[in-house]
């Protein structure tokens, strides 16, 4: 008679075992979600303010704190790393519509390194962050004829010294580079934004 009941047993306890491991499995796939749609939500939700283009709360300059970690310095809370915000200051002092754009564009670069959650949909909406920044750069400083027409090869290079004095001040050290490169390594497809500007530039008198 035990050994009648032993095989059941055995099979109950298998069985409980299994479920057991499936409850804890769906339990951690659903706090990952959860930590996934709340940091989408604050990737699209951290937006450059006016205050950011009149440098109302500009950092102090954070010195050789500012290339200690990938991450750097961001003593304002703008989500902008100080030592890049200080040189966009510092090259453009006269322009608020240049800032603004620039300021924009590494506020999204920036998001790369300081997400708490980095997987393809992350990263996706990140980049997704980033290719808005870039259109705003491009539409701002170099606009097109019309909103058809291609732009011509000196526009493109105009657009790219903009860019590149960003993207080299924010990929500064060997290991940001790395970073960079280890991230976009997630991206998924993604689909362009529109809204490109956070700050509506045309009310910049310059």
């Amino acid at each position: 008679m035990k050994k009648r009941y032993k095989i059941p047993l055995i099979v109950f306890g298998t069985l409980a075992v299994f479920y057991f491991v499936l409850v804890i499995i769906r339990m951690f796939h659903f706090y990952n979600l959860d930590k996934t749609n709340e940091q989408v939500a604050k990737i699209h939700n951290t937006k450059l303010t006016m205050d950011d283009v009149i440098g109302k709360n500009l950092p102090p300059d954070p010195g050789a704190e500012a290339d200690k970690t990938i991450q750097g310095v961001d003593a304002n809370k703008n989500g902008i790393r100080d030592d890049v915000e200080l040189a966009i200051f510092k090259k453009y002092p006269d322009s608020a519509k240049i800032r603004a754009v620039l300021l924009q564009y590494a506020l999204a670069l920036q998001m790369e390194a300081v997400q708490e959650v980095v997987n393809e949909e992350t990263v996706t909406e990140v980049v997704t962050e980033q290719s808005r920044a870039h259109d705003c750069l491009s539409d701002a400083l170099v606009p097109r004829k019309t909103p058809e027409s291609a732009r011509e090869y000196s526009d493109t290079e105009k657009i790219d010294t903009y860019i590149n004095f960003v993207e080299k001040k924010q990929y500064n050290t060997a290991e940001r580079k790395k970073a960079k490169t280890d991230f976009v390594e997630k991206i998924g497809s993604f689909n362009s934004l529109t809204g490109v500007c956070d700050i509506d530039y045309s009310s910049l008198s310059n």
